[in-house]
């Protein structure tokens, strides 16, 4: 990860001081100290009518050539929910309706620190997968036939879909 070098308000050189608790990166000369904060991403378990799971092989790094759940990072003015339903899109050809959040989680990221995942289930879709944006392949798979997965959030989504994840109404 990319250390920053320079305050974003006044462009003084940072250094380090102990704040709350920490040490941070903090301008002494503007007195800001620079909070590293996670960056908010999301997945989807899709499923369709036969009970199997859709994964989209990676085109880029990390993990290139990897299967994965359909996601990405969320956008400014983006909401949590909505990045979801686009990353499906660009990534699979697909438009679909969220059911339900099934959890959240973070994991450490060497080019951001720390990713904050959204996970959301997906039963309802319309169109034909297709790989698009930075999938090579898109495939359903049965769940109890899954290929390794890229990243540990993912797995722990799967998962809690697969220990019987329900919900009553719709969230999305």
């Amino acid at each position: 990860m990319v250390k920053k070098a320079f305050c974003r308000f006044c462009g003084s050189l940072l250094g380090e001081k102990h704040v709350e608790g920490r040490l941070r990166l903090h301008c002494d000369e503007c007195g800001l100290t620079n909070y590293r904060n996670p960056v908010p991403a999301s997945a989807l378990v899709v499923v369709d009518s036969r009970g199997r799971l859709l994964l989209v092989k990676r085109n880029v790094e990390p993990k290139i050539g990897m299967w994965c759940l359909p996601g990405g990072f969320m956008e400014i003015g983006e909401q949590p929910e909505e990045c979801a339903l686009r990353e499906l899109a660009e990534e699979t050809a697909l438009t679909g309706r969220i059911e339900g959040l099934l959890g959240l989680t973070s994991s450490s990221n060497s080019d951001y620190g720390t990713v904050l995942l959204m996970g959301y289930l997906v039963r309802e879709y319309s169109g034909e997968p297709a790989p698009g944006d930075d999938a090579q392949e898109v495939a359903f798979f049965p769940p109890d036939d899954l290929p390794e997965l890229a990243f540990d959030s993912h797995k722990r989504f799967v998962r809690i879909y697969l220990a019987g994840y329900r919900i009553e109404k719709p969230v999305y």
